[in-house]
């Protein structure tokens, strides 16, 4: 049985104030950039072109995942990408794909995120890596995300923008924006010269660090903390 949401009002509005949240935040300008929610079916997608202050429930698409649509409006043009998001992985219930301006700025130049702060973990992996270029909606641009994601939920897309995944809508929203921030944090270190980066076995405890970060007591299902806590008194 599936554990994602059938295709609903609610879920339909979600999206739509994922999208609206891009420009306020600073990590889209004008209708570039799309966001997606799976679903029990496939998943459903903002259309192509439209405003994000046009957007109403019935603008959102819904398709399957043998890239099928219904309804009159078309999805947007990078529906694929969410598409091979999707199949790529499986426990990823959320994408958002934006061109924030430091994270396009280093995918110019061909460029990923290193190691050069802890918080690059919050993608899943040790780095934030950039997928080779490919024309924007194109079956290869897919395949180039794909390659570059490997076991991450994020990557920079070549003289392109980003995109990244999650659990949730608001979640998949806040890899995105903290992938700005690194790549914002990253530029200027790279002002003062190449940073230090760190090491594989920093890292690795970084990731097994992060599957308790943000968690409160209950959400650790009894399992070790990878923090020290403190005693609680009462």
């Amino acid at each position: 049985m599936s554990t994602f949401p059938v295709d609903s009002a609610d879920l339909r509005r979600e999206i739509i104030e994922t999208a609206r949240a891009l420009p306020r935040l600073g990590l889209t300008k004008g209708t570039s950039g799309n966001v997606s929610a799976r679903t029990d079916s496939g998943f459903l997608v903002t259309p192509s072109g439209t405003p994000y202050e046009e957007l109403r429930d019935d603008s959102i698409v819904a398709l399957d995942f043998l890239g099928r649509y219904r309804g009159d409006i078309l999805p947007s043009s990078e529906w694929r990408m969410h598409l091979d998001f999707y199949l790529a992985r499986p426990e990823c219930g959320a994408v958002v794909h934006c061109h924030s301006p430091r994270a396009t700025a280093l995918s110019c130049h061909r460029r990923g995120i290193p190691a050069f702060h802890y918080m690059v973990a919050l993608a899943g992996g040790d780095r934030i890596a950039c997928a080779d270029y490919a024309s924007f909606g194109t079956r290869a641009l897919s395949e180039a995300m794909v390659a570059a994601l490997g076991p991450r939920n994020a990557c920079l897309l070549a003289n392109h923008g980003q995109i990244a995944g999650a659990p949730t809508l608001r979640k998949a929203l806040s890899v995105a924006e903290g992938v700005e921030d690194l790549a914002d944090q990253y530029l200027s270190a790279l002002s003062l010269g190449d940073p230090v980066l760190l090491d594989d076995r920093e890292m690795a405890e970084i990731l097994t660090k992060f599957k308790s970060y943000g968690k409160q007591a209950h959400e650790l299902a009894g399992g070790p903390a990878a923090f020290e806590l403190p005693t609680r008194m009462d």
